[in-house]
């Protein structure tokens, strides 16, 4: 019997055969192109399940290719790959102690300035005070007065609509004093402020950050604290209460339009409820609350300028960053001061 014959012998190398197939393009010519080339060169290479040669392409068009390239292998565009979920949870908690670290240290040096400006060795200026006065108080009653008297007609229209039923409409009066006076005028003004004064500074010491001017200040041994936030922070002390106490006005008349011209309370009622329900307690509360709020605006915003980065996008985001971090103090103060309060029987 004879042998079987050998069998056929594949001369393919087997790592030729494990080596991904190439799509070649000849894009040497080419001297103008857009992403849509580069997008259906990419399709094309996807859909054929082959590796694209970017070597004859133009130098433009490889660069976009291989960026897509390491984006679908799951690189970042600097060649590193993306941090697992654990590293990234650690990164972010990194990042939130370095942001509480660096507000614990501002917060630190405000209060050497206030504590310097006491004593009456504080290098700040008197200019600077008084432009800071005009732009955090006269030049924000126009929406300051806009928004109280809206809010103030709301609260009016609510508490109406609920002592209606009770044929007690003469108590609009007492509802709208006490939740004018006490909270709501120092919750919008302080809101008000954070959108209008708070973004305000954090765009402006942003600025002078981008521009290397806080830079110089420590260079001639000048402090940023003293000469750019001290200002700034006083001047919102000072005009925060005013705001508020003109808030509570506006709101207060508010609602006498809403009592007396819609649910015809009468005139003299109305004040003589409003007088009796002001009492010292509640004003020197909605006060204090006020000028809390314009204090943690301030240094919101400030602390965002003083931290932001060095370009357009940062100074954005430093702004952006100030309004939220403004609005979140004002609500953490807020709830905190109410609940002290309510125990102290206040």
């Amino acid at each position: 019997m004879l042998p079987p014959p050998p069998e056929p012998q594949d001369s393919t190398d087997p790592r030729e055969a494990a080596r991904p197939l190439l799509m070649h393009v000849d894009g040497q010519a080419l001297s103008h192109f857009d992403s849509r080339l580069a997008a259906q060169l990419w399709a094309l290479s996807r859909s054929r399940q082959q590796a694209l040669n970017t070597e004859a392409l133009p130098p433009g068009l490889r660069g976009m290719l291989d960026l897509a390239a390491r984006q679908s292998a799951g690189d970042t565009p600097n060649g590193k790959r993306r941090p697992r979920w654990l590293t990234r949870i650690g990164l972010d908690w990194q990042a939130r102690y370095r942001r509480t670290r660096d507000t614990l240290a501002f917060t630190g040096e405000l209060l050497i300035a206030v504590y310097r400006a006491l004593r009456g060795s504080t290098a700040m200026r008197g200019e600077d005070m008084a432009q800071q006065l005009h732009a955090t108080g006269p030049a924000s009653l126009p929406i300051v007065t806009l928004v109280s008297f809206l809010v103030g007609l709301i609260i009016a229209y609510m508490g109406a609509a609920q002592l209606q039923r009770l044929g007690a409409q003469a108590f609009m009066a007492d509802l709208v004093t006490i939740g004018v006076v006490r909270e709501i005028a120092a919750l919008m003004t302080g809101i008000m402020l954070a959108g209008r004064v708070g973004a305000a500074f954090a765009a402006q010491l942003g600025s002078m950050q981008a521009n290397e001017e806080i830079d110089a200040l420590r260079a001639l041994g000048l402090n940023p604290v003293e000469h750019l936030v001290l200002p700034r922070v006083l001047a919102m002390a000072l005009m925060a209460p005013l705001l508020t106490t003109f808030a509570a006005v506006v709101g207060m008349l508010a609602g006498l339009l809403v009592a007396v011209g819609i649910f015809h309370v009468e005139l003299l009622d109305y004040l003589y409820r409003s007088s009796k329900a002001i009492t010292l307690a509640h004003a020197g509360i909605g006060l204090l609350k006020g000028t809390v709020y314009g204090v943690l605006v301030a240094m919101a915003g400030c602390r965002q300028g003083l931290h932001a980065g060095r370009s357009a996008q940062a100074v954005g985001e430093a702004t952006t960053a100030a309004v939220v971090q403004a609005i979140i103090w004002i609500v953490i103060a807020a709830s905190a001061l109410t609940i002290a309060f309510q125990r102290l029987g206040w």
